[in-house]
This record gives structure tokens, C-alpha cells and sequence, in this order.
């Protein structure tokens, strides 16, 4: 084939508009791939309304200004922590535990904590702070 003025043969062939068509068609099949297996209808079982025992309750251990201790905001002395805490972790072996200390308690108080939970071997334990404001 020749073009008119130009005696050079025509031989490159735009590619561009086959390259547009194809990535077209690639998208349109991966979204209709997509839509087909998010459109399949299940009829669900209901769940109950007594809350699962596959989540763990984290316990709180909040020690106040006097230095009291409670457990879930009930107040207990370092033995009754210790049993009830030895219980729970014999529910479940996972026993998530936080401790909220007042920042104005005496720090021995926190320790003494710290090693009870360190005793009961429970391993999933945090401490709440505050975040500074500037």
C-alpha cells in the first residue's frame, strides 16, 4: 500500500485502539465475575440472644486515688482479686485483663497488681493511660 505524496510503503499498524478494547473488556468481565458470586442468596440461621462464648470479657482491675481496688466497678481486697481472677482464668486460659491505675495512687499499689497478675499467669494484660492533650 502506498501513500499519495509519499513513495514509502505503509506497513506500522496502530495497536492502540485494539489495546483500548481489550483492557474494556478485561475490566467489564472481572466486574461481572465479581457481581455474580456477591449476588447469591442464603437463607441465614438466627443467632441467639445470649451472647457468644467464643468472645472473651476483658476484665478491668481499676485502682482509685485511696488505693482501693474493683473488679468490673465492684470493690474487692487483694484476696478476693486473686480467687476471682484464678477463676476466670480457669474459665478461659485467654483471660484479657486491663488495669486502670489513678495517677495520683501510690505506685506500690500497681506493682502489687502487676505481680498478682504475673502469678496467675494471665498474659493478654494492658494499661489504660490517657492521651496527652497539648
Amino acid at each position: 500500500m502506498q501513500i499519495q505524496g509519499d513513495n514509502k510503503l505503509y506497513d506500522d499498524i496502530n495497536v492502540t485502539p485494539m489495546l483500548d478494547l481489550a483492557y474494556v473488556l478485561l475490566v467489564i468481565f472481572i466486574i461481572m465475575t465479581t457481581a455474580s458470586v456477591q449476588g447469591i442468596k442464603v437463607d441465614l440461621p438466627k443467632a441467639s440472644n445470649t451472647p457468644s462464648l467464643a468472645k472473651p470479657k476483658t476484665k478491668a482491675i481499676t485502682i482509685n486515688e485511696q488505693g482501693q481496688l474493683f473488679l468490673d466497678a465492684y470493690p474487692v481486697t487483694i484476696a478476693e482479686l486473686e480467687t476471682r481472677l484464678a477463676q476466670f482464668k480457669a474459665a478461659d486460659p485467654e483471660l484479657p485483663v486491663v488495669v486502670k491505675g489513678d495517677a495520683r495512687v501510690q505506685y506500690d499499689k500497681v506493682i502489687e497488681v502487676l505481680d498478682l497478675v504475673g502469678r496467675l499467669e494471665i498474659t493478654q494484660l494492658g494499661l489504660v493511660t490517657q492521651r496527652l492533650t497539648r
